[in-house]
């Protein structure tokens, strides 16, 4: 009852308070899991070299197609739970859980066994086969055991998700930190004491992830949990599997997007990388890899900035979905209001860290003493992330604004309002600018595209709101 009463709070009581109350753990663990990842980042840079960065580069759209079909079934299942608990319906809720965790069990699995199968060639797809066989070796060697633990992964980040939606944020976020701290112990275990390299980190990760999911699995096989599972409830239902689909395809999308974006973004780099007259590093044909490095560590910052708003969205989703359901409009409105003035107070943090200390960010994730290429990539990482930020200040509106869409169950808008960056704006300038300005081409094409971006969601936005009203 007491937990039942929770999650009706959230029709009736402050919505700073409720904000608060479910942001901030969700944004602790949204930046956490973000630096899951930079962890892997800095202990590779130091313990095995700036080629090593270079191969987790290539690595990043092989993740973000994975990570698409994980947010598509965590996201759109607990959009879906949290407006069938403001309905009062607790066997929808119920079931909307059953079919999720099927669901991520068949697609963890298809895309484990694919991506196994076809390693080499989607490596050489996704470097546009112009990577050194250096590179492309650390990149293979982590993404075997990465994929491997895939079916982990999908189960343990969905089902947190639901966690959070049912009314348990802060043993959501507690369930990630557990996942950080195992892999802040493991990884230099693995890759310093025993010397396992790029493979260490990448089993330190599946390791720390698989005791998370184990932790997040009986939470909902526990009697004490508000929504858990029934067994009457794992009937393949394709009404519900749609309704998941349908709202999980916003997130889906974008990461989809980014998949690609990656491509382009390490195919433009090792083509073109060095040859623009204001690169600050000129390189020749084959040591284009470095600017790959640069851009693995600049997204890496960009990404800690992009998750912690993301965490204020998970803390709105709830917020937004109940009072939705219950037809609250007003309540709708003011958390929209409060998260957005919030998300871009972050992002504007963001870009002045950026613009003040980047090399010293840089820095970070790799040995400066070694010299020769590992300096290098810290002046281009440095520029690259002058540049990437400069219309962040605003770029949290626009992150916010597409969340909204998706957690009203308007998926068809927030699949518009999250890919047109990427797609619309993004990947045609990509295609274009980096051939004749080179790696700063790459660069500046993210920020023109954000500003487009931006423009286009306020006015959807605005649409949207007086139709509330």
């Amino acid at each position: 009852m007491a937990k039942q009463a929770n999650t009706l709070s959230l029709g009736t009581d402050n919505i700073g308070s409720l904000l608060w109350r479910y942001a901030a753990p969700a944004i602790i663990a949204m930046a956490s899991n973000s630096i899951y990842h930079i962890v892997d980042s800095v202990f590779v840079g130091h313990g095995v070299g700036g080629a090593a960065i270079s191969g987790m580069a290539i690595t990043m759209p092989i993740m973000n197609i994975a990570a698409a079909f994980g947010a598509m079934v965590g996201v759109g299942a607990a959009a879906r739970m949290s407006i069938r608990l403001g309905e009062g319906n607790m066997q929808a809720a119920e079931r909307t859980l059953a079919n999720a965790v099927m669901l991520n069990l068949g697609l963890g699995l298809v895309l484990m066994v694919t991506m196994l199968t076809f390693l080499d060639p989607i490596l050489q797809l996704f470097s546009g086969g112009n990577a050194s066989a250096e590179t492309l070796d650390y990149a293979r060697d982590f993404m075997k055991i990465i994929l491997l633990g895939n079916i982990t992964q999908h189960m343990y980040l969905g089902l947190n998700e639901q966690i959070r939606a049912s009314g348990y944020p802060q043993k959501s976020m507690r369930i990630i930190l557990t996942a950080v701290a195992i892999n802040l112990v493991l990884n230099p275990l693995f890759i310093f004491k025993f010397g396992w390299g790029i493979k260490g980190s990448a089993l330190a990760t599946v390791i720390s992830q698989a005791v998370s999911f184990v932790i997040t699995f009986s939470h909902f096989c526990s009697k004490s949990s508000f929504v858990r599972f029934k067994r009457a409830a794992f009937v393949f239902d394709w009404k519900i599997v749609k309704a998941i689909i349908s709202i999980g395809l916003a997130p889906f999308m974008v990461n989809i997007c980014a998949s690609l974006v990656a491509a382009f973004v390490n195919t433009a780099l090792l083509k073109y990388g060095g040859s623009g007259i204001h690169d600050v590093v000129r390189t020749v044909h084959g040591e284009s890899d470095i600017y790959v490095g640069a851009y693995g560590i600049a997204n890496r910052v960009v990404m800690l900035l992009i998750m912690v708003i993301q965490g204020l969205n998970q803390g709105m989703q709830p917020i937004v979905g109940f009072n939705y359901g219950a037809k609250q409009y007003d309540r709708v409105r003011k958390a929209l209001y409060m998260t957005i003035a919030c998300g871009m107070t972050i992002s504007t943090l963001g870009f002045l860290c950026c613009q003040l200390f980047p090399e010293s960010i840089a820095r970070l994730f790799v040995d400066s003493a070694r010299g020769g290429d590992e300096q290098l990539m810290i002046q281009a990482a440095s520029q690259a992330m002058r540049l990437i930020v400069i219309m962040f200040p605003l770029v949290g509106f626009q992150i916010v604004a597409a969340a909204f869409f998706q957690y009203i169950g308007h998926a068809k808008l927030a699949i518009f309002v999250s890919m047109t960056r990427q797609m619309l704006f993004l990947l045609p300038l990509l295609w274009i600018v980096p051939r004749f300005m080179g790696a700063t081409g790459v660069w500046i094409s993210m920020p023109i595209a954000d500003c487009a971006s931006i423009t286009l969601a306020a006015i959807l936005l605005y649409r949207e709101l007086k139709r509330l009203r």
